[in-house]
């Protein structure tokens, strides 16, 4: 059996081992230090001067950005329904209510028009427009941000820029996590720059990310004993992943180039095939974080990703929406039914920037041979 080809793995650059004996060197093992603050600057100079802060999560950002957003219980927020449940389990954290709002075809991400029909909609039903939309750039794809924009200023809803799939992506030449009121970075094991696990909240506002250091740290009062005068959390990053993260943004440009190329050479030899890819529209740079496809057949999906996993490759359906999830079933939601069916179609390809041409070789013969 050949060794297993991962979907995304971790991909080190070099120095990350330097930073990280430098942390254990110095004894700054803490959720705090010198590669935590570098880390933060490295990450603000990247996103040309944003301020951010560095937490455990893209998840806890995206609890902390609600918070200062004042979101409280049986508030409504708009969020999009084809992504990962961390865009929307911190909703229901603060007993707030998820209203989703399903996808468009050019992208994939949030539909602007069922944007639209959900605020007026909830407006109408509830009397109150939803306190925050979370809109996501889903598998490094940039969304509608013109339009979403537009429609939350005119309604003067803030918005909330989930970017954890995205990071190095541009739209219209600007980097994604700096269009909303707040963005979200993730930097999971498998995304294309890693800490281990960790995340930012990314604001042109610097006095909420101080705001969001202080709650991410127990939100402790300034005393010489423990004081507190509201409810924190232990979010912050550590040290040591931050030196993990320090050698990863050196790399970011390659990872995304490469994951680019990637998607590139799975279009080039798959495409003759019948098979289509997730559309990157006139403006958009996405970071191809997964080469997504989509299969003709509905459920044909699962029958390929079994006959790859019985060679060693992993590959993985599309997202499930959330308003298709147990969990969220009482939910409302504003669906076209688009989503639902990328679901029944689609499969994320391995993607990792550290996959030879060999293994790309051998994933497109064994995909071929699936099809067929």
């Amino acid at each position: 059996m050949n060794e297993r080809i991962y979907l995304s793995s971790p991909h080190m650059g070099g120095r990350e081992l330097e930073y990280v004996q430098e942390a254990f060197a110095t004894n700054w093992v803490a959720p705090a230090g010198p590669h935590l603050t570098a880390f933060e600057q490295g990450l603000s100079d990247y996103l040309h001067g944003y301020a951010v802060a560095a937490l455990s999560s893209g998840t806890a950002a995206i609890h902390l950005a609600l918070i200062i957003l004042g979101v409280k219980q049986n508030d409504e927020v708009l969020c999009a329904s084809f992504t990962f449940s961390g865009s929307c389990n911190p909703i229901a954290y603060l007993g707030a209510k998820p209203v989703f709002v399903d996808s468009e075809p050019e992208t994939w991400n949030m539909d602007p028009a069922l944007l639209e029909e959900a605020i007026q909609d909830r407006i109408h039903k509830i009397g109150k427009k939803p306190k925050a939309i979370i809109v996501v750039h889903l598998y490094g794809m940039p969304a509608k941000m013109d339009e979403i924009m537009a429609i939350a200023r005119q309604h003067e809803i803030p918005v909330i820029e989930d970017a954890a799939e995205a990071l190095g992506a541009l739209y219209k030449g600007q980097k994604c996590g700096t269009f909303g009121d707040f963005g979200i970075l993730s930097f999971n094991g498998n995304k294309i720059i890693t800490t281990s696990g960790g995340g930012a909240l990314v604001s042109k506002n610097s006095e909420w990310i101080e705001k969001a250091r202080f709650l991410a740290t127990q939100a402790r009062d300034s005393a010489p004993h423990y004081q507190h005068s509201e409810i924190g959390y232990n979010y912050r990053l550590s040290n040591i992943c931050a030196g993990i993260g320090r050698g990863q943004l050196e790399v970011l440009e390659q990872r995304v180039h490469r994951r680019r190329e990637i998607f590139a050479f799975y279009r080039q030899h798959l495409e003759k095939a019948g098979i289509n890819f997730q559309p990157e529209q006139e403006g958009s740079y996405a970071n191809r974080w997964l080469t997504c496809v989509l299969l003709e057949e509905k459920s044909r999906n699962e029958k390929v990703r079994l006959a790859l996993e019985k060679v060693n490759i992993e590959t993985r359906p599309l997202w499930k929406s959330m308003h298709l999830q147990p969990v969220f079933a009482k939910a409302p939601a504003y669906e076209n039914g688009f989503s639902a069916d990328l679901f029944s179609k689609g499969l994320c390809l391995p993607s990792g920037s550290n996959l030879t041409t060999k293994d790309l070789e051998f994933v497109i013969r064994e995909f071929r041979d699936a099809l067929d």
